[in-house]
């Protein structure tokens, strides 16, 4: 009997179900980070200012120990090529020299460099005193293989070599190897051979560690005590003018908002006084309005009133002309109503002056007119002549209005109030006097 063999698969779903695991993983890490951000975004300054000093200090500490540690040897072998190449450079100025010994001897000592000058059939140019013996067995075992690598690498060639056994976990026989080929004068090539012993820094490294560690903590410590103390001390000012701007949102324009801290600080809390200021005097601005509109609108009612008083009481008084000065009245109320419904143009100083020529004399002596049956004052009004003027007739007469109530309510026991037209040029002044204590001049 033959069996099929069939192959074993993993189902489907499985396998969908796998991916829609990562991808339900990963949008949850999506989310959190979100998250993460959002919060942070509520955080107040001071603890942002906080988060910001110990994060910086952390990544301070981080390059620290990564140069110090996981960078050591590669810095401390680049140190030591560069004092290799120095020293052939200078042996190399100082070949023909009669004091080429003293160089080459003081190089030695002051960086434990051996040197060996050789020439192209194998002579020795010069050789220095110091010459540890086994590092001499030793560079004399890699000889060849690197005057062969300084040939191919173009006359210069850096090579770390070790002991015969050659254990990479050992540093305690490592020697830096530099050679360079040159030619002299006459063209005859030699080659300048150096070593240095790199010494071992296992030891050096887990002393540095330890001693970062150490100061990893204490910076840690001092860091996060020192971004405590400077976040406070730089958002102490802005929560100080947040609590004073809060004050100022209730309507309270007698705040003062501290000025001192640095200068930032100091140019926003100036700014937020002028603010203040300039919002209790728009605020004393409306009141007036509202007192001056207030006034404006009780000066044709009460002519209206009185009219209708005299028409009802005094039957030889219901004439046509009385009946028209109540209509005058209604209309110039109803102009100031309309204006008073336009109280943001006012406000935003885009109602429009509408001026027009008009007689202001003869204006002013309707309006005089008008009073005659409504007051016991004596009105006189002293002009030279009519005059002619360019202005908004319904706002001159309101001022005019105005003048004549507060003189009548104020004047003394004579009860007299004069008017004089004064022209000044192509100018003409309106004075209303009256016999009263009138105002002190502190209240001007």
């Amino acid at each position: 009997m033959k069996q099929s063999k069939q192959s074993s698969s993993p189902p489907r779903s499985s396998a969908f179900s796998t991916i829609k695991a990562k991808w339900q993983t990963k949008s949850d890490f999506l989310f959190s980070l979100r998250k993460f951000f959002h919060s942070w975004k509520n955080v107040s300054i001071k603890w942002r200012i906080f988060g910001a000093f110990v994060i910086f200090t952390i990544l301070v500490l981080t390059v620290l120990w990564i140069f110090q540690t996981v960078l050591f040897d590669q810095f401390y072998e680049h140190t030591k090529r560069n004092e290799l190449s120095n020293a052939a450079e200078t042996i190399q100025q100082n070949l023909y020299s009669p004091n080429l010994g003293n160089v080459i001897d003081e190089t030695a000592r002051s960086g434990q460099i051996y040197a060996v000058g050789l020439r192209a059939d194998g002579k020795i140019l010069f050789n220095s005193d110091f010459s540890p013996n086994r590092f001499s067995m030793m560079i004399g075992e890699h000889l060849m293989e690197v005057l062969q690598r300084t040939v191919m690498e173009g006359g210069k060639h850096y090579e770390v070599i070790r002991g015969k056994n050659n254990d990479i976990h050992n540093d305690s026989n490592r020697a830096l190897v530099y050679a360079t080929v040159q030619k002299d004068e006459s063209g005859n090539q030699y080659m300048i051979f150096l070593y240095t012993i790199l010494t071992p820094q296992r030891a050096t490294i887990r002393t540095i560690r330890t001693q970062i560690m150490w100061l990893t903590l204490l910076l840690l410590v001092v860091g996060a005590l020192l971004a405590l103390y400077l976040s406070k001390r730089i958002s102490a000012p802005i929560i100080r003018l947040n609590g004073t701007a809060k004050e100022l949102a209730t309507g309270d324009y007698d705040v003062v908002f501290d000025e001192s801290g640095y200068s930032e600080i100091a140019q926003l809390g100036h700014t937020l006084n002028y603010a203040a200021h300039e919002l209790g005097q728009v605020e004393q601005l409306q009141r007036d309005l509202i007192a001056n509109i207030s006034h404006d609108l009780r000066t044709p009612l009460t002519m209206i009133s009185g009219y209708a008083e005299i028409m009802r009481d005094l039957p030889g008084e219901n004439t046509p002309e009385n009946v028209q000065i109540i209509i005058d009245e209604a209309n110039r109320l109803t102009a100031l109503v309309n204006d008073t419904l336009d109280l943001s143009k006012l406000q935003s100083g885009t109602q429009k002056i509408e001026k027009t020529e008009f007689d202001l004399t003869d204006n002013i002596r309707n309006i005089l007119h008008r009073y005659d049956k409504m007051t016991d004052c004596v009105l006189t009004f002293d002009a030279d002549c009519d005059v002619v003027v360019y202005a908004d007739e319904l706002k001159i007469s309101q001022v005019v209005y105005n003048l004549i109530n507060n003189a009548i309510t104020y004047t003394g026991s004579d009860h007299r109030v004069m008017l004089q037209q004064v022209m000044d040029g192509n100018q003409v002044r309106i004075e209303v006097t009256d016999t009263g204590e009138g105002i002190p001049e502190e209240k001007l």
